[in-house]
């Protein structure tokens, strides 16, 4: 009775934090697909939004199933759809994972080089990347579902190349951060930037490597050595966390919801009398 008790307590606080994370992003991606000109930033922040709406979404079906699997007869067909939906979870975790990269990539290259991201960077980039690294996570979450339905061989293999791809990811992600650091501690840099920008990346920084990095890595060492689908308690709690704390972080850093997503999703161009420029990332329509 106590072990249900305590189940069912675990169960309420999972689904109230995805709960309000995903009316956090709802709010998110309404916001810039309505009321912001669209650019790279706000192109990448939609999808990454989309991904963590998802993956929040299929982490509350997955609690849900969890339960019915308890009370309920029908438990093989339960669990058929069980399984279904924690490959979707690494689909979505995946996406997010190499969103986030693209993300502190893309900003650190439009401060590092501004005039060449002004120039010649092609239009349709950020786009172009964001569907390939949607394809690439669906082909490979795709071929890790087949191997486990239909013989278990090659599962192991998958899962380290996953494991491989998060580090990856982990490694781009933090030495992108690392020159733009760098490059905001420049006096003159810092006089055109909001000091609120540096708190941002230093905060989304400091979240992905605390809430995304051990769900993600846990869940692919868990797979590749003992076939096990979704990791323990506390990972999946940092992985809903880091799913639902983004959006909170694009309203907390700056004064208003347009300012935060102009400061966060990119910087700011400034033109003459302090107007921005029609490319500044989050130009409001």
């Amino acid at each position: 009775l106590n072990l249900f008790y305590e189940y069912k307590v675990k169960l309420g606080v999972f689904l109230g934090i995805s709960f309000c994370g995903l009316v956090d992003n709802a709010i998110v991606m309404r916001f810039l697909f309505f009321h912001v000109k669209k650019n790279p930033f706000t192109v990448y922040t939609l999808n990454l939004a989309v991904a963590d709406f998802s993956l929040l979404l299929l982490f509350s079906l997955l609690l849900l199933l969890s339960l019915s699997l308890t009370i309920c007869s029908l438990f093989d067909d339960i669990l058929y759809i069980y399984i279904a939906f924690e490959f979707l979870c690494y689909f979505f975790d995946v996406s997010s994972l190499g969103l986030l990269t693209a993300i502190s990539m893309e900003r650190c290259v439009s401060v590092l080089f501004p005039i060449w991201y002004r120039c010649c960077r092609p239009k349709h980039l950020a786009g172009t990347v964001c569907g390939l690294l949607w394809a690439f996570s669906g082909s490979l979450v795709s071929f890790m579902y087949l191997s486990f339905s239909f013989g278990r061989e090659h599962v192991k293999t998958y899962g380290a190349v996953a494991i491989a791809i998060c580090v990856t990811f982990s490694l781009i992600m933090l030495i992108s951060n690392l020159f733009l650091f760098i490059k905001l501690q420049h006096p003159g840099f810092r006089l055109r930037h909001p000091g609120k920008l540096y708190v941002a990346v230093l905060i989304n920084t400091i979240f992905f490597f605390v809430f995304a990095i051990p769900f993600s890595m846990e869940l692919f060492l868990s797979l590749a050595g003992r076939l096990q689908l979704l990791p323990e308690d506390i990972s999946l709690l940092l992985a809903m966390l880091n799913s639902s704390i983004n959006p909170v972080i694009y309203f907390l850093v700056g004064l208003t919801a347009a300012l935060v997503f102009v400061q966060v999703v990119g910087w700011i161009g400034v033109g003459p009398r302090g107007t921005s420029h029609p490319w500044a990332p989050g130009a409001v329509l």
